[in-house]
This record gives C-alpha cells, structure tokens and sequence, in this order.
C-alpha cells in the first residue's frame, strides 16, 4: 500500500495550567484522550513538544518586579548602563521598569536601525545621505529625533519603544542612546547590565577586557529565589514574558529532569520510543517586519537524546535534477529510495546533501512546534509530531 502522509503536526488543546499542577498527569491524560478519541496511533520517535510557558506555570517560576529591583541594587551602585535590549513590550518593557525602579542613573543603549532580532526602530532608508556610521556612531535621544522625528513606531505593534522605555523613568533617571559600538559605551558608564540575548557571553567578556568596574548580564539577574520568589539558575531573565504590570514568569527550571521523566513514563504506558522536548520561541525570520523571532536564550531548554545533533538527509530535487534524467516516474521513485536507503551516516560535505537544512534538529522541531502552537489564543501548547524522522523511503 502506498503511503501519502508524510510529517504531520497537531497541536493538541490543554486546560489552563496553574501552579502546582501535576503535569506529568495533565498531559498524559491529554494524549490517552487523543489517542482514544481522535484515532491516532503513537510510534517510535514521535515528537511530544511542550511549550515552555506550560512548564514554568506549573513551577510557579514567577518573580514580582520588586524582587528584581532588589537584585539590582545588590550588584550595582551609581549607574547601571543597560547594553542592547531587544524593544519589546512583552519580553523587556517590564525588565525595564524594574531597572528604572532603582532610582540608579540609568542609561540604555539600544543598537540601530535595528535590534537583535529584527525589530526595527526606524527605517534604515533614513541613513541613505547622512553621515552617520552605524558601527562607530553613537546617537543621543534628541540626534534619534532629528533624525526620525516624532512618533516613530514599530511596523507591527505601532509603539514608539525609545518613548515607552524613557516613560518608566523615576524622577527622570534614563537617558537613551542609540549605538553599536561597545567600545564607546565605556565613555558613559563603567556599570555595565548586558541585555542582548544571544551575544551576552562575548559581549560580558568584552566590557570586562575593556575595563568596565561591574559586568553582569540579564542571566546573572535572579538566579536564586528571593524573598521566595522564582528564579533561573542558568539563565536569569533571559527568556522571560510579562505576566502582569509587576511581574515576570521566567524561563522554567529543571527542564531535562521534565522531559527525561516524561519519556519514561510514555514508555511504559505505551511501549514506545517517544521523544519530548520543551519549546519556546522559534528561530525563523518574518520576511515582511524582519522580525527573527527567537528572543528566548534557546529554543529549546530540554529535549531528550535522540533529538540531538542535525538532519542527515539527502537532497532528493538535487539527485532527481543531477542523476535520474530518463527514468519513468516508477524508476526514478525506487532509484531515489535506493539512494536514501545507501546513504552514509554522515552526509556533511557531500554533495548530494546540498540544498538541505543545516541547523539543529531541536530548532527545527521547536520552530515548527511554534507556528504550530502559535502565540496566542489557539490553546495549544501541547504539539504532537509524527513522521519527522521518516523519509520516502519510509514504509
């Protein structure tokens, strides 16, 4: 029989999670019910993927804003210089009021046109005939203005994230900068908070060679409980979402210990291979807002051993286009299964691989787990992934 399905992806519907919920017993349930009630078998190497936020809310892995400020005052003294924020509303407009609520001098050096991740504070149309070298040049807020004006928005959410970030200060403590060049930061401020998410280790090591007096990055920010509170050992805030107008969930904690269980649970339940990792962000680029998306430190903080490493796959337009000219269809299909059956273990460098993905197998699964769950009120943070590992030589 010929088979027609190859990957699918379901996002599968779960209740709110609360803290203290037994997860485990939540999403097992759920899966028992999807495959009593909706006719799905589980196999070998499917991919259960769990969104971070599920994890984290079961923990109860929040922090007040207060608390955050508290750590702050404990490491910094006169200035905190704020280094390479992303301009989020989610992800760091409540990290920046908890900064501002120190009543230290705080200055924020956003990078331009963009940031990180893509969100973009101006077009960068506006540079074409200024002499402005955005490698070199630091801008104040009033030489930003000059340039863009007033009431210049982001493409998708329509704010202005220089007024929305200066609006947090406390008898008028922040001072925005717009800026690349780490070196003349130091001209400011020797206090340095590195807020950029994925250079945070380069850049801490480079304001320390620099001579900056006190480097710490958001990673460095509530890494113990205080006052009872949640923390991240590993990563901070880094991967933090607003929660409320004075609070945080963090990025979940024990997130292995999470999934190496649930695997072993799903084992014996139901006598298969299955894989399960923990997801949040995918790592993808919006072609229209430029937007990369990936604001988390990872996109995924635990998965379990067979989702490690990269696809070993071959390129079947490439063998079909280079090696199959003037077969039948009936000939080139079993010459292509063939090829896929014979290839080696270890495909890097070899040409019939070219054109293939080379990224991580859990950022691919964790993207497509993403646009699958999506990021608002579809109420599926739960997806369940078949056939990834199949190919079409694949009975």
């Amino acid at each position: 029989m010929t088979r027609n399905i190859g990957t699918t992806a379901r996002g599968l519907r779960a209740p709110i999670i609360k803290e203290g919920d037994n997860l485990y017993e939540i999403i097992e349930k759920i899966l028992d019910d999807v495959v009593k009630n909706d006719n799905i078998s589980l196999n070998d190497m499917d991919v259960l993927a769990i969104t971070e936020s599920l994890l984290a809310r079961a923990q109860g892995n929040y922090v007040d804003i207060d608390k955050i400020t508290k750590d702050l005052n404990s490491k910094y003294n006169e200035t905190i210089g704020v280094v390479f924020p992303i301009t989020s509303r989610n992800r760091f407009s409540i990290i920046m009021k908890a900064i501002a609520n120190t009543e230290k001098k705080i200055k924020v050096f956003l990078s331009y046109p963009s940031d990180e991740v893509g969100n973009s504070l101006f077009d960068k149309s506006l540079l074409i005939g200024k002499d402005i070298n955005i490698y070199k040049d630091t801008l104040s807020e009033k030489e930003y203005r000059d340039l863009v004006g007033e009431g210049a928005t982001h493409h998708f959410t329509g704010v202005d994230y220089v007024k929305l970030y200066k609006d947090f200060a406390i008898n008028d403590n922040i001072e925005i900068f717009l800026t690349n060049n780490p070196n003349d930061i130091l001209n400011y401020t020797d206090e340095i908070l590195v807020a950029n998410i994925h250079e945070r280790d380069y850049l801490k090591d480079l304001f320390k060679r620099l001579g900056a007096k006190t480097v710490y990055s958001l990673a460095d920010i509530m890494t113990e409980s205080i006052d009872g509170s949640g923390y991240n050992s590993q990563y901070g805030l880094y991967g933090s979402n607003l929660s409320t107008d004075n609070s945080i969930k963090l990025f979940p904690r024990d997130s292995q210990k999470f999934v190496d269980g649930f695997q072993e649970i799903l084992k014996k339940k139901y006598n298969k291979n299955i894989q399960v990792m923990i997801y949040g962000d995918g790592a993808f680029k919006d072609p229209v807002g430029k937007i990369w998306e990936l604001a988390d430190p990872v996109v995924s903080p635990g998965y379990t051993s067979a989702l490690e490493g990269t696809p070993n796959e071959i390129k079947i337009k490439y063998i079909a286009d280079a090696d199959l000219k003037g077969l039948n269809e009936a000939e080139a299909s079993e010459a292509i299964k063939d090829r896929i059956n014979k290839k080696s273990d270890n495909l890097v460098g070899d040409k019939s691989s070219l054109g293939t993905t080379p990224r991580q197998l859990t950022d691919l699964l964790g993207s497509l787990s993403d646009l699958i769950s999506g990021s608002g009120d579809k109420g599926t943070p739960i997806v369940l992934i078949q056939g990834y590992f199949d190919n079409y030589a694949s009975n």
